[in-house]
């Protein structure tokens, strides 16, 4: 094997395991999660998830928006 091959596996193992300290010292320790419908401080703007605010949408339109918009 070639040594840049090598150390490039060394680097990122390091990496792995400087990323993954946290996740392995705390009792019941998660990776953080990223969903944006889970963010408190976005929840408190009344900012979602595109999924979720197209659901709301769709839920406040009656029956002929909906045909038209189709």
């Amino acid at each position: 094997m070639s040594v840049s091959i090598v150390f490039t596996v060394i680097i990122l193992a390091g990496c792995v395991a400087l990323l993954s300290i946290r996740v392995m010292l705390k009792k019941d320790g998660r990776f953080p999660d990223m969903h944006i419908g889970n963010h408190a401080a976005l929840r408190e703007k009344g900012i979602y998830c595109a999924k979720t605010q197209d659901r709301e949408e769709a839920e406040k339109r009656n029956l002929q928006e909906r045909m038209n918009r189709n």
